[in-house]
C-alpha cells in the first residue's frame, strides 16, 4: 500500500492494495490463528448499525457445522439460483482470490466494490480494530443489500454461538456435523463443540442437524426446546436411500428425486446430500418456491453455477490428480476411504498441515503404503514441512519434504506413471496454494 503522511487523508488503492491491506491490517485467521479470534459481538453490532443493518433487507439461511458446510452451503445457492432467486453466497476461507467469499448468483464480488468500500469507510472501521471477518462480514452483507437479493446463503465462519455472522435472522438454520476442530475455541469434547454450534438456533426458526452423535444430540434438542425451535434430523428422515459413485460424479436415489446426479465426487457427500434434502422440504413448506427440476438443475451443476473449487476435484488425469480441503480426522475418514476406493498402481499424496489441528490423530489414519511429499502452505499457521515429516515417520509414513507446494505437485507429477493416483490435500491452504500454481501455469 502507498503510504501517506497526512493522518486524515487516504490514497486511493489497487484492487490488489486494498487485499494487502485487509490481510494485514486486520488479524486474519488463515494466517496467524487464534490471535485473529475476538470473542464477542461489540464490533459486529457498531459496524451493522454504522451499515444500516443491511441483512434486514433480504432473506437468508445460515449454515453451520465442522465439516460439509462448503458443499451443502453451495448447493442450496444453486438450487435457489435454478429457482430463479437472487442469491447472495457468502463462505471462507477463499482458495484464489479473495472475491470468492462474496458472490452473487455466482459471480464474486467485484474489484472496485471491494476498493470502494474500504477506502469511504476505513474512517470509521479503523478505530474499532475490526478483524477480519468481522469486516468482510460488514461488507458482504452491504453489497448483498446493495445488489439486491432475494436471499442470502451465509456460512458461519467459526463456531456459531459468538460468530459474527449470528445477527441475522434467517428462515432456516442448517448445522452439518460436529467433529474435533478448533477445540481451543470451541472446546475440548463434542457436547461443548455443539453447544457453541448449536448458538445459531433461534426462536421459532426451522433447524436441520445433518449428522449427530450420541453426545451431540441432546445438546441440539436441549437448545431448540429452549427456543422454540422446530429441529429436523436430517439422518432419521433417511431422504437419500442410496448411492452409486461413477466418472467422478455422485448418483443418488432418494425418496423425493430418483436418480438424482450429483456433481461433486466424495464419499462424504451422501451425508451433505441427505442434509441438503431435508433442508429442502422445509423451505418449500414455508414458501419457496423448488421444484424437482430446481433441484436436479443444481445438484448437477452446483460448481459452474456457483464457483465451488476443491471438494473432491479431478484436476488430470494420466496420472489421475485430485485435490480435497478435508483437513480434520472428520474429513479425513472420508478421503482414505475415498483413495481406498480409486484404482491405481501407486500412490502419491503431496501434504501439509497448519498448527493448530489433531496432526497425529489425521497421520494416523493415512495410507502407509503411499509415497509423501511434505509440503507447507503459504500461510503463518502453516507447519513446517520438516515437522510433517517427522510426525509422519512416528505414524509409518515416509517422503521427501519441499518448500512449497508447488515443488512438491511438481515432483510427485514427475515420479508418477499414468496409470498412478496423485492427492493433495491435509490442508485448506495447501489446496489452495495447488490451484493458485495451476491458475498461474495457464
Amino acid at each position: 500500500m502507498r503510504q501517506n503522511t497526512h493522518p486524515l487523508i487516504f490514497i486511493i488503492m489497487t484492487y490488489s492494495e486494498t487485499i494487502d491491506y485487509l490481510f494485514n491490517s486486520t488479524p486474519l485467521f488463515q494466517n496467524v490463528g487464534k490471535d485473529a479470534y475476538k470473542e464477542g459481538l461489540d464490533n459486529t453490532h457498531l459496524l451493522d448499525e454504522h451499515f444500516g443493518h443491511p441483512h434486514r433487507l433480504f432473506k437468508t439461511i445460515h449454515v453451520a457445522g465442522t465439516n460439509g458446510k462448503g458443499s451443502c452451503s453451495h448447493t442450496l445457492a444453486a438450487i435457489l439460483q435454478s429457482a430463479g432467486y437472487k442469491v447472495g453466497l457468502y463462505t471462507s476461507p477463499h482458495l484464489v482470490d479473495f472475491r470468492e467469499r462474496i458472490r452473487v448468483n455466482g459471480i464474486p464480488v467485484n474489484e472496485q466494490y471491494v476498493i470502494d468500500f474500504v477506502e469511504q469507510h476505513r474512517g470509521f472501521f479503523e478505530p474499532l480494530h475490526p478483524s477480519f471477518f468481522e469486516l468482510t462480514t460488514a461488507m458482504a452483507f452491504n453489497y448483498f443489500a446493495e445488489q439486491q437479493v432475494n436471499v442470502a446463503i451465509i456460512e458461519v465462519g467459526l463456531g456459531g454461538r459468538l460468530d459474527c455472522t449470528n445477527i441475522i435472522r434467517p428462515d432456516l438454520c442448517l448445522i452439518t456435523n460436529i467433529s474435533f476442530d478448533h477445540v481451543q475455541f470451541l472446546g475440548d469434547t463434542l457436547a461443548k463443540i455443539a453447544s457453541e454450534k448449536a448458538g445459531i438456533i433461534k426462536p421459532g426458526i426451522p433447524v436441520v442437524i445433518g449428522e449427530t452423535t450420541a453426545e451431540t444430540k441432546p445438546v441440539f434438542t436441549q437448545k431448540a426446546l429452549q427456543e422454540g425451535a422446530p429441529i429436523h434430523f436430517a439422518e432419521e428422515e433417511q431422504v437419500v436411500i442410496s448411492l452409486l459413485p461413477r466418472d467422478g460424479k455422485n448418483y443418488y436415489w432418494t425418496k423425493d428425486y430418483p436418480h438424482l446426479e450429483g456433481e461433486l465426487g466424495g464419499l462424504c457427500q451422501i451425508k451433505n446430500t441427505n442434509t441438503i434434502l431435508c433442508a429442502i422440504r422445509i423451505l418449500q413448506r414455508i414458501g419457496y418456491k423448488i421444484k424437482e427440476s430446481h433441484v436436479r438443475e443444481g445438484f448437477a451443476h452446483v460448481c459452474p453455477m456457483t464457483g465451488l473449487m476443491g471438494r473432491w476435484q479431478r484436476l488430470q488425469e494420466n496420472p489421475t490428480m485430485v485435490c480435497d480441503t478435508g483437513h480434520n480426522k472428520g474429513g479425513i475418514q472420508y478421503i482414505v476411504e475415498q483413495l481406498a476406493a480409486q484404482k491405481y498402481r501407486r500412490l502419491h499424496i503431496v501434504m501439509g498441515m497448519v498448527n493448530d489441528k489433531d496432526i497425529s490423530g489425521v497421520l494416523a489414519m493415512l495410507p502407509k503404503e503411499a509415497t509423501y511429499y511434505f509440503t507447507k502452505a503459504s500461510v503463518n499457521r502453516a507447519l513446517s514441512e520438516t515437522e510433517v515429516q517427522r510426525l509422519a515417520g512416528e505414524a509409518g509414513l515416509k517422503g521427501n519434504t519441499y518448500s512449497n507446494v508447488a515443488d512438491a505437485v511438481q515432483a510427485a507429477k514427475e515420479a508418477a506413471d499414468a496409470e498412478d493416483f496423485i492427492f493433495v490435500g491435509g490442508s485448506t491452504f495447501i489446496v489452495a496454494d495447488l490451484l493458485k500454481f495451476l491458475s498461474d501455469s495457464f
